[in-house]
């Protein structure tokens, strides 16, 4: 099953695997070592971000390593980028509109 990249991100466990991975590959029991859930728990993690392609598993001799693959992040963040654009000028209008409203209110009273 080929997993959306939003799912692998919404859990906060698998936000922080994508962290400790991309500072440098570490094998299972080294990630797992980092969270105070079971091993099989932290199995299931890597095996989402694994589905979502965020993580790349590589066989060295007798142990498996785990390396963040974060090009599906940067198209996130792209994504993401016109929505922030957009609120920014939204909030920013609301600025402008606050900012002109307590004259208005302040002159009326006054009156």
């Amino acid at each position: 099953m080929r997993r959306d990249v939003f799912q692998a991100i919404a859990d906060p466990t698998r936000r922080e695997i994508i962290h400790l991975l991309a500072r440098q590959p570490l094998n299972l029991n080294a990630v797992a070592e980092n969270f105070d859930i079971s091993r099989p728990a932290v199995s299931k993690h890597i095996r989402i971000l694994t589905e979502c392609g965020l993580v790349v598993i590589k066989q060295q001799g007798r142990e498996r390593y785990c390396r963040a693959e974060l090009g599906k992040l940067k198209e996130v963040a792209e994504w993401t980028e016109q929505y922030r654009s957009f609120w920014t000028q939204k909030l920013d209008a609301l600025e402008d509109f606050l900012a002109k409203e307590p004259k208005a209110a302040t002159h009326k009273k006054k009156k």
